[in-house]
């Protein structure tokens, strides 16, 4: 066993580690090393950060949202954005409203999640006053006002932009994400629509599950034989390794990946999660261009 130690800044949460350890198989040489940021947060009302190598670019607008600062109650305390989990319409709505207006987006796009592979492409001419969910575990745009959305409890949420054609996109990924490679279909889709090169490319992967809570007791059922790979020991996989690895094989560099390092599950107090807490809210990750 590996064990790599990186820094993690704290910009004012004191609760946050300040180290995180991640821990790769003895034959980590074929896994892309993760990079973990000093995050960019935001501590005033409503509690976000951003990724330092993303933040650096005037042409994208993000956030990753925690619980903290919204209008709804326990078990969905306080900034829960699903509103099919159980909690009141109302304060879903104020809690989107917030967010909105934390990053000054025009329009909010949300998503029916369903694990599959289904990519949502926006353009001008899906703009209305009332944006319905779309049907996709992915969106991608080229337009300016955008807020792409996705919706977490444990997944991933990843952006990647490539700021050569200035495009986003804003994917959920779970482990039936990762078993159907959705990051690598996304990286293809935006290629053909907008030529997009996977070298420029620049991606994120957010708050989820961590390589100390991923147990898998059925994984010789659900994963494929190669993910083995990625299990760090019996039964526990690297699920931001996993996302870094189908990532770097499609092209992206693996110095322009970021990852927030932060399990979900063991940090509760920031953000929400279906394995550590049951019944629960949907915390927000955000991507819009500007």
């Amino acid at each position: 066993m590996v064990t790599v130690q990186i820094g993690m800044h704290d910009q004012g949460l004191q609760n946050i580690s300040h180290h995180v350890i991640c821990r790769f198989s003895d034959n980590s040489s074929k896994t892309p090393m993760v990079n973990m940021p000093d995050l960019l947060w935001t501590n005033t009302g409503i509690r976000y950060f951003r990724y330092p190598r993303l933040s650096k670019n005037k042409n994208l607008k993000h956030g990753v949202f925690t619980r903290r600062g919204g209008e709804s109650a326990s078990p969905f305390q306080s900034l829960n954005t699903s509103i099919s989990v159980g909690d009141l319409p109302k304060h879903v709505t104020e809690n989107l409203s917030r967010i909105k207006k934390t990053l000054g987006a025009k329009h909010l796009v949300l998503m029916s999640q369903s694990h599959g592979t289904k990519i949502a492409i926006l353009e001008k001419s899906c703009l209305k006053d009332t944006m319905p969910a779309r049907e996709a575990d992915a969106m991608v745009t080229r337009v300016p006002g955008i807020a792409l959305m996705v919706q977490q409890a444990d997944c991933q949420s990843v952006i990647i932009f490539d700021p050569v054609k200035k495009v986003v996109a804003n994917i959920h990924c779970g482990w039936r994400g990762n078993v159907r490679n959705i990051l690598d279909k996304v990286i293809v889709r935006m290629g053909r629509e907008f030529d997009c090169r996977a070298k420029d490319l620049l991606a994120a992967v957010g708050p989820s599950l961590g390589p100390c809570c991923s147990e898998f007791l059925d994984h010789q059922q659900i994963f494929p034989k190669s993910f083995e790979h990625f299990m760090i020991h019996k039964d526990y996989f690297d699920l931001w390794a996993i996302s870094c690895s189908q990532m770097a094989a499609a092209g992206v560099s693996e110095k322009n990946i970021e990852c927030a390092g932060i399990c979900t599950r063991c940090r509760t107090d920031l953000f929400f999660s279906y394995r550590g807490e049951g019944k629960t809210g949907r915390f927000a990750t955000v991507a819009m261009l500007v």
